[in-house]
């Protein structure tokens, strides 16, 4: 094995050649050989090529549906800041309209109340 000694300007340059040395270790554990003693033919690199973008693309889209609930909680949490919990039945809307009176009733500017039939 070569050892070469590298200054890096950036350290995320610096993490993703270690990423690279620490992949090639466990490819060369598990298979006992370097990429360049494989001797797999175009269509097999094509085709680990291949499954290994159709893995990204999953990856990909389970991040894009993380990213999603996490904006939707975070829109719901900017929503739960303008309500005031009266009690465990009854909550007040913080943000009033101009002009507009108190009611109970629907929409987002009145109280809104609860009652549990036992």
């Amino acid at each position: 094995m070569t050892k070469q000694k590298i200054k890096f300007r950036d350290p995320v340059v610096q993490s993703v050649v270690n990423k690279f040395v620490d992949r090639s270790d466990v490819g060369f554990a598990k298979y006992g050989k370097t990429l360049r003693d494989d001797s797999s033919d175009v269509f097999e690199w094509l085709n680990h090529l291949q499954e290994e973008l159709m893995d990204a693309t999953l990856y990909l889209q389970r991040l894009k549906e993380e990213i999603t609930t996490l904006r939707e909680e975070k829109a719901l949490l900017r929503e739960l800041k303008d309500i005031d919990v009266i009690d465990a039945f009854e909550v007040k809307v913080k943000k009033k309209k101009k002009n507009s009176k108190q009611n109970y009733g629907l929409g987002r500017d009145y109280w809104y109340k609860v009652e549990i039939d036992d």
